[in-house]
C-alpha cells in the first residue's frame, strides 16, 4: 500500500485518534435498533410516532451542522480547530443520552424528540470535528481508507463489545430493554470522557492548507461545495445506502418477535453481524487499493442487496437462515462508512483547490448532515411503511398476509435503494489518477503561499 506524504501512519496513533468511535458507536446502534423498538413496545409510544420524533430530532442539523464544521474550519483557538468542540459536546451528549435511555415512566413522543435533537446536537460537536480531523492526516489516496478503516473497526468493535455484554445478560436470563439500555448508559458516561482525553492528548492536529485567501460568503462557500459534481454523487449514494441499511436496522427486533417469533436470539445476530464486518475490513481495502475506492463502494453496496432480497420470504422456523443471511449482508457495512469518508476526503481535496482554503469542517458537516438525515429517512420508512401496511407491533399475532407485507419491506425495499445508490457511482469523476493530479496542484499552491493565482 502507498504511503502518505507524511509517511504510513503508525498504528498506535490510528487507535487513539479513532478512541471515542468506540463509544459513540455504542450509542448510535441502540438509537437505530433499539430505541424504536422500547418505546414503542415497552413505553407503550406508537411506532410511527416514535419514528417520527426522531426524524423531526434530525431537523435542527440543518442549521447547526453547517453552523459548528464553518466555525471549526474558521476559528483558530488553543487547543486547536477541532479539538475544543469536541470537549463542549461531549457534556451535551452524555447528558441527553441518559434522558433517552433512562427515560422514567412518562416518556412521550415529545420528550423523546426534545433529547434526541440534543443529542444529535451533541454528536455532531464531537463527531463531525473528529471527521474533518481524520480527513486531514494524510493526503494520501490510500493512506486515507486505512485512517477511515481504522475509526469505522474501532467502531465496529465498540459494538461487538456491547452486543457480546447483551448477550450475557440473556445467559443469565435478563432480557428486559429497560436494564439493557440503563447498563449502556452507564458504560458510555464512565468511557467516553476517558477516550476522547486520549485522543485529544495523543494525536496533534496538522496545519490548515489555504491555496489562496480570499474572503466569501458563509452562503458563497456553500454553493462551491453544491456545485461539486463529485459531492453530488456522494450525497445520491450515501442517501441511498444509509437509508437502505437504516430500514433494516430498525425492523431488526420487530422482525424476530413477530414473524420468526424468536426476539431472543437478537442479540446473538447483531454481535455475529458484527464480527463479519469487523473481519471484513481488511478485504474491502484491499479490493478499494486494487480497484479503486468508488468500485468497491459500488461492490460493497451490491453485496448488501443481494443478501437482503432472500430476506423477504422467510417466516416462523427460519431464524438460522436469517441470521446466516443477515451476517453475510453485514460483512460490508463497515466497509460502506470507510470507503465512503475516505471518498469524502478526496472530494474535500478538490473543493479546496476550487474554494482556496481546505474547509473539511463545512464538507463534513454536509457530508454528515446528508448521513444523519438518510438515517432519519431510513427509521421513518422502517416504522411508516409497516404501519401503513396494518404492521401493529403491540398486537399478540401478526396476521400472514401483514407478515407478508413487512418482509416486503425488510427485505425488498433496503435491496432496491442499494442497488440504486450503486448506480449513482458509476463513472465517478475522482480516480486515483484525478486525485493525484489535483494533490500536484494543491501542493504547488500552498508551497507558493496564499494569493498564488
Amino acid at each position: 500500500m502507498r504511503t502518505s506524504r507524511a509517511g504510513r501512519l503508525p498504528a498506535a496513533r490510528l487507535v487513539a485518534y479513532s478512541a471515542p468511535s468506540l463509544v459513540t458507536s455504542v450509542a448510535a446502534l441502540p438509537m437505530a435498533l433499539f430505541v424504536p423498538a422500547f418505546y414503542s413496545d415497552d413505553l407503550g409510544v406508537p411506532l410511527a410516532a416514535v419514528g417520527g420524533a426522531i426524524a423531526a430530532s434530525r431537523l435542527l442539523d440543518v442549521v447547526t451542522d453547517p453552523l459548528i464544521g464553518t466555525l471549526s474550519d474558521r476559528l483558530r483557538l488553543p487547543l486547536g480547530r477541532r479539538k475544543p468542540w469536541m470537549i463542549l459536546g461531549l457534556p451535551i451528549f452524555l447528558v441527553s443520552l441518559w434522558k433517552i435511555f433512562v427515560p422514567g415512566d412518562d416518556a412521550t413522543a415529545t420528550s423523546l424528540l426534545g433529547w434526541s435533537a440534543a443529542l444529535y446536537l451533541g454528536f455532531t460537536m464531537i463527531d463531525l470535528p473528529h471527521k474533518a480531523w481524520g480527513a486531514e492526516l494524510s493526503t494520501d489516496y490510500d493512506e486515507r481508507s486505512r485512517i477511515a478503516g481504522f475509526r469505522e473497526a474501532l467502531s465496529t468493535f465498540g459494538q461487538v463489545l456491547l452486543l457480546a455484554a447483551l448477550v450475557l445478560l440473556a445467559m443469565q436470563g435478563i432480557e428486559d430493554a429497560a436494564v439493557q439500555l440503563r447498563s449502556i448508559a452507564v458504560v458510555i458516561l464512565v468511557a467516553l470522557p476517558v477516550l476522547v482525553l486520549v485522543c485529544l492528548a495523543f494525536v496533534e492536529e496538522r496545519e490548515p492548507e489555504v491555496v489562496r485567501r480570499e474572503e466569501r460568503s458563509h452562503f458563497a462557500g456553500l454553493m462551491i461545495v453544491a456545485r461539486n459534481p463529485a459531492f453530488a454523487r456522494m450525497v445520491g449514494c450515501v442517501l441511498f445506502f444509509v437509508s437502505g441499511v437504516a430500514i433494516q436496522g430498525t425492523l431488526h427486533r420487530l422482525v424476530l418477535a413477530d414473524v420468526m417469533l424468536d426476539e431472543g436470539r437478537f442479540p446473538v445476530m447483531i454481535l455475529c453481524e458484527n464480527l463479519a464486518t469487523l473481519a471484513a475490513v481488511p478485504i474491502w481495502l484491499r479490493v478499494s487499493v486494487r480497484f479503486g475506492k468508488p468500485q468497491a463502494l459500488m461492490g460493497a453496496a451490491l453485496w448488501i442487496a443481494l443478501w437482503s432480497v432472500p430476506l423477504a420470504y422467510l417466516r416462523e422456523g427460519d431464524t438460522a437462515t436469517l441470521v446466516a443471511l443477515v451476517v453475510l449482508r453485514g460483512s460490508s457495512f463497515a466497509s460502506i462508512l470507510f470507503l465512503a469518508n475516505s471518498i469524502a476526503a478526496d472530494v474535500v481535496d478538490v473543493d479546496t483547490l476550487e474554494s482556496g482554503e481546505q474547509r473539511s469542517g463545512l464538507f463534513f458537516a454536509v457530508w454528515g448532515m446528508t448521513i444523519k438525515l438518510s438515517l432519519a429517512l431510513g427509521v421513518v420508512l422502517g416504522t411508516a411503511l409497516p404501519a401503513g401496511a396494518g404492521y401493529d407491533p403491540s398486537a399478540d399475532l401478526v396476521a400472514d398476509e401483514i407478515q407478508t407485507r413487512l418482509m416486503a419491506i425488510y427485505g425488498w425495499v433496503p435491496a432496491v435503494l442499494m442497488t440504486i445508490g450503486a448506480l449513482c457511482l458509476r463513472g465517478f469523476p475522482i480516480t486515483r489518477e484525478r486525485h493525484a493530479e489535483v494533490r500536484a496542484r494543491i501542493d504547488a499552491g500552498v508551497a507558493e503561499g496564499p494569493g498564488t493565482p
